[in-house]
């Protein structure tokens, strides 16, 4: 008797919510789709992510992911990321065909790219102009484009920004620092800002050398040392409790939130 009663109850309650317009929530769906293009002869397999549980355009980041390139980490990372709040281009810098898989083959995939700084240049930039075309396939805003990226990742968005990209700023985040034209900083429109931890012996040797070419960029930029971080202090499969790769869920929290800071600021700068 007792079950059944509040059975009922139930269901007048569920009802009468409904009567008063309470219908049920959406779900955040978070939807990873592959987009695909060919560049100077070779094919490139990326993952464009965004919550399909609004329809409001946001900001768009072109996200550049570490070393090993476009896998399931880095797209959990960029569904972490994007939220509800921007859609991501998660983009695959390397070719379809390599998707390195451990230390050697990892660094064997960086090395073409960081040897030819333009070729890196010009795939990035076309990885650009692909993220653009979304813009009737994803809840875009193209008047606010950003580039984020992490270790290589990290090198490749300044150099988008070294390029003279029309975006509205580029946030690296315990990236290689290095460029082989410093005055390329003069053509920068992009904010840059730029996270490394203090005791990252990878980045260390080019803090100096990095303030200086940034000192030639007529646009705002900010360099951030972390302390006690050292690299990889946002890649969550980095475990290891001592060398140089480790993840530092508190450096994390920190130079995720000054990110969502200075894209906020950057975006209200103007259409880019």
């Amino acid at each position: 008797m007792l079950s059944s009663f509040l059975s009922r109850c139930w269901l007048i309650l569920v009802l009468s919510c409904l009567l008063a317009g309470f219908g049920p929530v959406a779900q955040a769906r978070m939807v990873a789709r592959p987009v695909s293009w060919d560049f100077e002869h070779t094919r490139f397999d990326s993952v464009i992510v965004y919550d399909d549980a609004v329809t409001t355009k946001r900001p768009g980041l072109l996200m550049v992911p570490a070393w090993f390139g476009v896998n399931d980490n880095a797209i959990h990372k960029a569904e972490q990321i994007a939220g509800q709040s921007y859609v991501i281009l998660l983009t695959d810098m390397y070719g379809a065909g390599i998707r390195p898989r451990n230390t050697a083959q990892a660094r064997a995939a960086v090395g073409p790219l960081l040897v030819d700084r333009a070729l890196m240049r010009r795939r990035v930039n076309f990885a650009l102009q692909q993220f653009r075309a979304q813009v009737d396939t994803a809840p875009l805003d193209p008047s606010r484009l950003a580039a984020i990226g992490f270790c290589f990742g990290g090198a490749a968005v300044l150099d988008l920004a070294r390029s003279g990209a029309a975006i509205a700023a580029a946030v690296s985040f315990h990236g290689n620092l290095s460029t082989d034209n410093p005055a390329l900083a003069k053509q920068i429109h992009a904010h840059v800002l730029a996270m490394n931890g203090a005791d990252d012996e990878a980045t260390a040797p080019d803090f100096g050398s990095f303030m200086q070419e940034m000192r030639q960029s007529p646009a705002p930029w900010q360099f951030l040392v972390i302390g006690h971080a050292v690299h990889c202090f946002t890649e969550t499969e980095a475990t290891a409790t001592t060398g140089q790769c480790r993840y530092d869920p508190q450096a994390t929290a920190q130079s995720y939130a000054l990110m969502d800071q200075w894209l906020a600021t950057s975006f209200e700068k103007g259409d880019r």
